[in-house]
């Protein structure tokens, strides 16, 4: 089976070229890496949850300014600590969309990229769940994740749609509270080791 992209239409969206130029890190990337693309060139739809079988998401690895702490939500679909998130649900931007969600889900109202590139990509598996009264399917979230700064000493706010608490942690702290085993391997702790290119 041919795992390789599609061809590049003439003009490059935005994203694509994001994607084409990031270097993934490990095998997980760089297979995952090849998903995302394949489906920004096959499904129109992509950008909305209309796509009920896979659709983009971006999420945010949130850090104070001294980089040794990290915020958290906890998840009330998922019943765990986690970073924060959502559903790109029509823009295309997604960097705005995890400085967006930041701002939803923690209350904080400053949140700044530490970089505009892609600091780390994943396909997420999302078990059926109830969401506002009805039924989600399983599906995937393409997923974009990018490195944000917020000071830790204004105040935090839940959003309780969506989570009952927020907090910080230290970067090993933030995995252990985390009660989903595929996340604190593969994607916690990547973010964490990453994180030591943006301490001084």
């Amino acid at each position: 089976m041919n795992t390789s992209p599609k061809p590049l239409s003439k003009t490059l969206l935005p994203l694509e070229q994001q994607l084409l130029n990031y270097h993934p890190c490990n095998e997980q990337e760089e297979k995952d890496r090849l998903v995302i693309l394949n489906a920004l060139r096959t499904f129109p739809d992509v950008f909305t949850r209309k796509n009920e079988t896979a659709h983009m998401t971006a999420s945010a690895w949130v850090v104070n300014p001294a980089r040794d702490h990290v915020l958290m939500v906890y998840h009330n679909i998922y019943h765990s600590w986690s970073w924060l998130g959502g559903h790109a649900d029509g823009e295309t931007d997604l960097l705005s969309v995890a400085i967006r969600e930041v701002k939803e889900e923690s209350g904080l109202h400053t949140v700044q990229p530490l970089s505009p590139d892609i600091y780390s990509l994943e396909v997420l598996t999302v078990d059926g769940h109830e969401k506002h009264g009805h039924y989600v399917s399983s599906h995937l979230h393409l997923n974009l994740t990018y490195l944000l700064e917020a000071d830790d000493k204004y105040p935090l706010q839940i959003k309780p749609d969506e989570n009952s608490g927020v907090a910080w942690f230290s970067p090993e702290k933030a995995i252990e509270a985390s009660t989903e085993p595929w996340f604190q391997a593969r994607i916690y702790r990547k973010l964490n080791d990453r994180l030591q290119l943006f301490r001084a």
